[in-house]
């Protein structure tokens, strides 16, 4: 006796896109160091990322510096291909 199973169905993405999605980076608390993420979002996105769409908070001791990013993504190739970049960047310490 065979059991015959229903096909499986591909889960729901967890993300759906188009979608606004925040990134969280952060650094040490340096001269330029806001200006540096905003810019590199710029390019990464391919258009400008206003000061409006960043969240700036200074850690309790103000020796690192957290940003939220609020970009709008197409797909999830894009959102990973940031993630890669961020991982590269030298000066992002963490990242979320």
């Amino acid at each position: 006796m065979s059991e015959s199973k229903a096909p499986e169905q591909a889960a729901p993405p967890l993300i759906e896109y188009p979608t606004v999605y925040a990134f969280k980076v952060m650094g040490k608390q340096e001269h330029g160091f806001s200006e540096y993420v905003r810019t590199l979002f710029t390019r990464l996105m391919g258009s400008e990322v206003s000061q409006d769409s960043i969240e700036v908070v200074p850690s309790s001791k103000g020796t690192y510096i957290s940003l939220t990013v609020s970009v709008y993504l197409l797909s999830e190739e894009h959102r990973k291909s940031i993630y890669l970049q961020l991982h590269q960047e030298k000066r992002i310490l963490y990242y979320l």
